[in-house]
């Protein structure tokens, strides 16, 4: 349950790396997560503090995965009926919950890492394999899905031994919309207080 927990985090806790001159193709989607998964690795290994860490980690949210496409399918169908005000702001407290929610789990990774093991173009985009291994655990897959449909080279999804983040989030969004009793108002603060 942990690790499934915390590469869900991982994933989305990424977010865009800086436009490149061409298409997006299996090197450059290798580069992106290659670069996602050092920056990771440096934040779990500095020892700083779970605080700076959560910075860092919605640092790295904002930086490599498409945020605007993960927050709106996590609001789901409720997004049809929020004004673009509350998308924008479910967007942003979303992104700083999900760097509190999976960042303190991080700590539990200290000496373990994540490495790039493979490239396949699917459809439009493409799926990195990664293995993670954690102190005291078997290694396991993670795999990324990376577009470029936002302009930029961005992964949107993940999979954590075939379980899907975007699925998981919209679940967990749709249940704590539902305790508010359908208020992304009430979510939206509620989000920025939680994690």
């Amino acid at each position: 349950m942990f690790r499934r927990h915390f590469l869900a985090g991982l994933g989305a806790l990424l977010t865009a790396v800086p436009t490149v001159s061409w298409a997006l193709n299996e090197n450059t989607a290798r580069t992106l997560i290659d670069n996602l998964v050092g920056d990771i690795n440096k934040v779990i290994a500095s020892g700083k503090a779970e605080s700076a860490m959560f910075r860092d980690f919605e640092r790295i949210f904002q930086r490599y995965s498409d945020t605007s496409y993960i927050a709106a399918y996590a609001m789901g169908v409720d997004a049809r009926r929020a004004t673009s005000s509350q998308k924008k702001a479910f967007s942003k407290a979303f992104q700083g919950y999900i760097a509190r929610k999976y960042g303190r789990r991080f700590r539990e990774f200290i000496g373990g890492r994540l490495e790039v093991t493979g490239v396949k173009k699917v459809k439009k985009w493409y799926e990195v394999s990664t293995v993670a291994y954690l102190r005291g655990q078997s290694p396991f897959e993670v795999t990324f899905l990376v577009s470029d449909r936002s302009g930029r080279d961005l992964f949107f999804n993940m999979f954590i031994e075939g379980v899907n983040l975007l699925l998981t989030e919209r679940t967990e969004i749709g249940a704590l919309l539902d305790k508010r009793k359908g208020d992304i108002d009430k979510l939206v603060a509620d989000l920025k207080k939680s994690g």
